[in-house]
């Protein structure tokens, strides 16, 4: 296991980059603990599996060192690492077996056979492919496939990092959760650390201890799932996170009072904001209210999605959307409060103080 430092990552692909859009993965400086879980979350493009690729040696940075436990890797090559990593796509012996093919890292390393066998039956019994064993790769389904190249990455004991680049993309919904909940079984017995590559929010929120949130190019947050549900630093996390994404609307600022279209919102003190920033209030759906007092709002649609409904609105000309319970009655003349200590402000899409908050 090892502690992974990012002292002033930068890369470029092109030549001689200038300029931040130069760069398909700006600057980045961080210290992940030895032992933790991670999760590099964020749509495609902005940056996650070139940040992972650094950090196995696929790529060298144009930029900035990385460390293992204080050591410089940054032009070690991936084996010189002690790394392992599984891809998107499975990468397996399909003329092995599956057991030959598990085993075949230990092997490599000289283990003694008694345990090889004790790692590599532990990890079937894991992936749920014990009955598998004896068969040739060639011949298993994709899924199957991907579960030996899972149970690959994870059957050394030595490893001073997992990494894990979108791994379940070829599973089925079911064993997805299924591998999710045994991969975090795993992390808290062996006390790996494991990066984990996904644009899938409920993977990455089930899986890692800190979700890293990139857009961009950028980490924009890193934060466990309550962080970045209640407080989201940047307007994309808040729009990312959550299904429905967090409510922005566009807002003035005067003294402590928020004012959206002709609606007065009081804050519980006067956040200190550039005079001309752009500024939005957020609120998440959950914590909009419906009553029969309150600011009016007008509904275009109600969606019964089970246990909740989620309602869709307009306030003051802006699309709201309120997440609630399923045998709430809809008003007929509709009207909402938002929670005052769920409030979030920014300011040219970053989040401010204000204060609400106990």
């Amino acid at each position: 296991m090892a502690r992974i430092t990012l002292d002033h990552i930068r890369h470029a692909y092109g030549p001689k980059p200038s300029t931040d859009k130069d760069y398909a993965l700006k600057e980045v400086h961080h210290e992940w603990d030895d032992g933790g879980a991670y999760a590099l979350l964020g749509p495609s493009g902005c940056g996650k599996t070139t940040l992972l690729n650094i950090i196995s040696g696929l790529l060298t940075p144009s930029e900035g060192k990385i460390l293992f436990d204080g050591t410089d890797v940054t032009h070690l090559p991936t084996e010189k690492r002690n790394i392992a990593q599984v891809f998107q796509f499975p990468v397996i012996y399909d003329t092995m077996t599956v057991y030959d093919n598990l085993a075949f890292p230990l092997r490599n390393r000289r283990l003694p056979e008694a345990e090889v066998d004790k790692r590599v039956r532990d990890i079937l019994s894991m992936i749920d492919l014990s009955d598998w064993a004896g068969r040739k790769a060639q011949g298993l389904t994709a899924d199957q496939k991907q579960k030996i190249s899972l149970g690959r990455g994870l059957v050394r004991s030595d490893v001073n990092a997992i990494l894990f680049d979108e791994p379940l993309t070829v599973i089925d919904p079911h064993m997805k959760w299924v591998l999710r909940s045994q991969l975090k079984r795993l992390h808290r017995r062996s006390g790996f650390t494991m990066v984990y590559v996904t644009h899938d929010q409920t993977e990455a929120l089930t899986f890692a201890d800190k979700v890293v949130v990139m857009y961009e190019g950028e980490i924009v947050q890193i934060g466990t799932p309550v962080e970045l549900f209640e407080r989201p630093r940047h307007t994309f996390v808040g729009y990312f996170i959550g299904s429905p994404g967090m409510n922005f609307l566009p807002a003035a600022l005067a003294g402590s009072i928020i004012t959206v279209g002709h609606q007065q919102i009081a804050l519980a003190h006067r956040p200190e904001i550039a005079p001309d920033a752009k500024l939005e209030l957020g609120i998440r759906p959950e914590f909009v209210k419906l009553s029969r007092e309150g600011m009016p709002i007008s509904i275009s649609k109600v969606e019964d999605v089970g246990r909740q409904k989620i309602v869709r609105a307009s306030f003051q000309g802006h699309p709201l959307a309120a997440v609630v319970p399923e045998d709430t009655e809809i008003p007929a003349d509709p009207r909402v409060a938002f929670e005052p200590a769920a409030l979030n402000l920014y300011a040219n899409s970053w989040r401010v103080e204000t204060g609400a908050r106990p």
